[in-house]
């Protein structure tokens, strides 16, 4: 289902309220510093059936977005994006991690999830979590989602938050992309602000 206007807002708005004094305009993202915790997890990665934790990606500068696979519109053409980053990013690309984190575990199986980021660059990785661990996961940095299954007069439907949260290699909260899913996103902005993260 695509998302409405209202459904998009949950993810990002109290945190660009709270983000948004911290604005500096070397960045082309919101910048987080402060207002969110560092990057904390534990999590099953579809494409080994591993259990890992955030400790696995330190290192890396890391893009983390809450999406699922049957995402018509908001999920592909956000990762289409993130994709373009990469592949301008050249062999610096390697230094960065996507991490997708489905809030759709009950139909994104491990299988469909790894088929669904091997689709996109070889530095995503999908993640599924546990009800409980996808709930702290989602809280800890503020974002929305909503899982309706089907009835007999409405069809299956799920609602997320939009935002990309971007991690330097410390683990440290340092930028978000509230919106990065049309024709208007700042594809060279963002490239920009991944590379000095990663030059850091």
């Amino acid at each position: 289902m695509a998302l409405g206007r209202r459904g998009l807002l949950l993810g990002g708005a109290a945190l660009l309220a709270l983000a948004g004094c911290k604005s500096d305009a070397k960045w082309h993202s919101v910048v987080v510093n402060g207002a969110l915790p560092d990057l904390d997890f534990t999590m099953t990665r579809a494409e080994d059936g591993k259990e890992i934790t955030a400790a696995a990606y330190r290192g890396k500068v890391v893009l983390l977005f809450f999406g699922y696979t049957h995402c018509p519109d908001v999920c592909p053409l956000t990762m289409a994006n993130v994709s373009s980053v990469l592949q301008k990013m050249g062999k610096k690309a390697d230094e960065v991690r996507v991490l997708f984190v489905t809030v759709d575990p009950d139909r994104d199986t491990l299988p469909v999830l790894s088929q669904y980021a091997a689709s996109f660059e070889p530095q995503m990785a999908g993640l599924r979590g546990t009800p409980n661990q996808l709930a702290v996961l989602a809280r800890r940095y503020r974002v929305s989602y909503r899982v309706t299954p089907a009835t007999a007069t409405k069809p299956y439907t799920v609602v997320h938050g939009p935002s990309i949260y971007v991690f330097d290699r410390r683990g440290k909260a340092r930028l978000m992309v509230p919106k990065f899913y049309d024709a208007k996103a700042d594809i060279a902005g963002v490239t920009d602000d991944i590379l000095r993260l990663v030059a850091e």
